[in-house]
């Protein structure tokens, strides 16, 4: 029996794009036959998924002890799945095969130049000891060939599903915005390359619509924004919810006019994705994955000034609503093009290769 080591302590974290990956792609392998593989799990809390996936897998208890040489994890595996490029927990012992999912390295153009210098050691180191690398994108991968020396090892690119897979009941949903006016939405950390505040000036200037924006928002950016909407007056039109459940999230995306993403560096972009699944018309920057995750379902601003942001989002909306039917349709099938369980097969080919 083969065993299979993946590196998922990042699971935890539910709210952000990586604890999404690593939890919706597990939970997509529990539901495949793998009586053939010996599955091994690695996080904080192995009581909360051993409760859910039983014994479909074998768990590790993950310490940051584990991140230093000294306290690796000894035990030999024929194949290791680093299945986040940041992650500095490692073998202590070379397994036979060594698969590196790459989500972006958007640390090459952000952030410190010392914390920047101790990223790319990381991955340097990462990118040696690969046998295979997949990418969530093909800008993903251009994205690391553009920046990095690559060696000549298997490179797949494989897509992340969507994480509504199915609608939860939010119609007791109480949201804490007021109710009745039409709204767009958006949501992620607020994070400058997010973009957030390109929606906030235009719906400065936007007459008929609210804007609402969940995610989490205690760092320095979702300060500016704050300060932003109280300098300018606009506590009546601009909702930060902070972080969401799920209700709250799919209530947002099932009800909003539309969904708008004006991220400028993405490496896949799991929210568009998730508004497709309620065929709402999506508005996206025309940077990094966004063009690729889209396709022909979504519309792309070229650039963020608030008059043209406003004066194309109208446009467009006016273009829908003129025959809606054509673009749902359009919009959920693209919506349904990323799947988990596409994804979980992939990833088990690989394994057992």
């Amino acid at each position: 029996m083969k065993s299979v080591f993946l590196e998922s302590h990042n699971m935890k974290n539910r709210a952000g794009g990586l604890g999404t990956f690593n939890y919706e792609l597990i939970k997509a392998i529990a539901e495949k036959p793998t009586a053939d593989l010996e599955i091994y799990l690695n996080l904080k809390d192995p009581q909360q998924a051993q409760d859910e996936f039983k014994d479909t897998f074998k768990y590790k208890k993950y310490s940051s002890l584990q991140r230093h040489a000294l306290f690796r994890i000894r035990q030999k595996f024929d194949v290791w799945h680093s299945m986040n490029q940041n992650t500095k927990i490692e073998p202590f012992s070379a397994p036979k095969k060594y698969i590196l999912t790459v989500h972006d390295v958007i640390f090459m153009e952000q952030g410190q130049e010392a914390d920047r210098q101790k990223n790319i050691t990381l991955f340097k180191d990462k990118l040696k000891r690969a046998d295979v690398i997949t990418y969530i994108s093909e800008f993903a991968r251009q994205q690391v060939h553009n920046h990095f020396q690559v060696p000549q090892v298997e490179e797949v690119i494989i897509y992340n599903g969507n994480p509504v897979a199915h609608t939860v009941n939010f119609e007791s949903y109480k949201p804490q915005t007021p109710p009745g006016k039409p709204f767009f939405y958006s949501i992620g950390d607020f994070l400058e390359r997010k973009n957030f505040m390109a929606l906030v000036k235009m719906i400065e200037i936007t007459n008929g619509y609210n804007l609402i924006i969940s995610g989490n928002n205690d760092k320095g950016y979702g300060q500016e924004i704050k300060d932003y909407i109280t300098q300018k007056n606009l506590q009546d039109r601009v909702f930060l919810t902070g972080k969401v459940s799920e209700e709250g999230k799919q209530y947002y995306m099932a009800n909003c006019t539309s969904f708008l993403f004006p991220s400028v560096n993405e490496g896949f972009g799991l929210p568009p994705v998730e508004a497709m699944y309620f065929g709402k018309p999506v508005f996206l920057s025309n940077l990094s994955s966004l063009p690729e995750i889209g396709g022909d379902a979504a519309f792309y601003w070229e650039n963020f000034d608030p008059e043209y942001m406003r004066d194309f989002v109208l446009q467009n909306l006016d273009h829908f609503n003129t025959n809606p039917w054509h673009y749902i349709e359009k919009i959920k099938a693209r919506g349904r093009f990323f799947s988990w369980d596409k994804a979980a097969d992939e990833y088990l080919k690989l394994y057992r290769k």
